[in-house]
């Protein structure tokens, strides 16, 4: 299983409650459905003043050439064109891990 993690940091016209309730809504509405999705989670900071981001996002895929496809569809290059309109895209780290689970009591 591959992970894709973004930590994500608004464009200046947004506040973060703007940022949160366009990506928890419409935006999570359309990457719900890129191909291959396995697993799609978002996290906000619990004091968004204190923080240097304004969430992070797990998009889960069987493997890079799953993900890869996923983006490269029609369906991603609107996912990636529609983030570009309230997500900095030249800040915050971009991830692609193997996730390890060591304990899971959920």
């Amino acid at each position: 299983m591959i992970k894709l993690v973004n930590i994500l940091v608004r464009d200046d016209g947004h506040t973060h409650e703007e940022f949160v309730e366009r990506w928890r809504g419409s935006h999570a509405e359309l990457a719900a459905e890129l191909p291959g999705l396995v697993k799609y989670a978002t996290s906000v900071p619990t004091d968004p003043e204190r923080s240097e981001y304004d969430g992070i996002v797990e998009l889960y895929f069987e493997d890079m050439a799953a993900l890869k496809a996923a983006f490269d569809s029609e369906v991603g290059q609107r996912v990636n064109a529609d983030a570009a309109e309230f997500i900095d895209m030249e800040q915050g780290p971009t991830l692609y891990v193997e996730e390890t689970v060591h304990l899971d009591r959920s």
